[in-house]
């Protein structure tokens, strides 16, 4: 009989537990499908205009995790991407000084080096200033803005491809070539990816 009370009992929880469980699930169920709507959404957005860009996938592996805060609007989608290419700049430039600090190089690397440092620099200071006039984006000189934004961008692409231009040379040393590549020529990417959203934004806001 004791048996048979604490087997009654024992049931009759473990079916308390399976109904509050049944509930829980439901109720999960039911907010991802209040949320899933508007995250597909923008994720298909992002996907959309990566997909005008020169690296797409880049694009989109480095935005998609920004998906609620870029929405469906090309102006919070450029600002992303900009600032996404400015962090690995910075970090480029920061990976590139602790890599070659005390190294042992010979002259003409060493030089081209720190050109490479140097305009990477210039690649850090000119994504700031476009990021600057993307908060002007939204009033009435929005194409001026954009336009300048362009022309930043431009310039720090041009920074970039310089620095890993300076490595050409069959003669520099590999492993420098190789670790200035696998820095740079990744914000090369980024920024390119980035240009091009800018470029949609700006024929976005163009159309009547």
């Amino acid at each position: 009989m004791e048996c048979h009370r604490i087997s009654a009992t024992t049931t009759g929880s473990l079916s308390c537990l399976c109904v509050l469980l049944l509930f829980s699930v439901h109720l999960i169920a039911c907010n991802g499908a209040r949320v899933a709507p508007q995250d597909s959404k923008s994720t298909e957005f992002i996907r959309a205009s990566c997909a005008a860009t020169m690296y797409p996938a880049l694009c989109f592996s480095s935005l998609s995790s920004y998906a609620s805060t870029i929405g469906t609007s090309p102006v919070q989608l450029a600002d992303v991407a900009l600032s996404v290419s400015l962090a690995g700049s910075r970090s480029a430039s920061a990976a590139l000084s602790r890599s070659v600090a005390g190294r042992g190089m010979a002259p003409r690397v060493a030089a081209a080096v720190k050109d490479c440092l140097e305009t990477m620099g210039d690649s850090v200071d000119e994504l700031r200033e476009s990021l600057a006039a993307m908060g002007h984006v939204a009033g009435r000189n929005a194409a001026y803005q954009i336009n300048s934004i362009q022309t930043w961008v431009s310039a720090a692409l041009t920074d970039e491809d310089t620095c890993v231009d300076g490595f050409a040379s069959g003669a520099m040393d590999g492993d420098i070539k190789n670790m200035v590549r696998s820095h740079v020529v990744y914000v090369a990417q980024l920024s390119s990816n980035a240009l091009a959203l800018v470029n949609g934004l700006a024929a976005s806001i163009s159309r009547p």
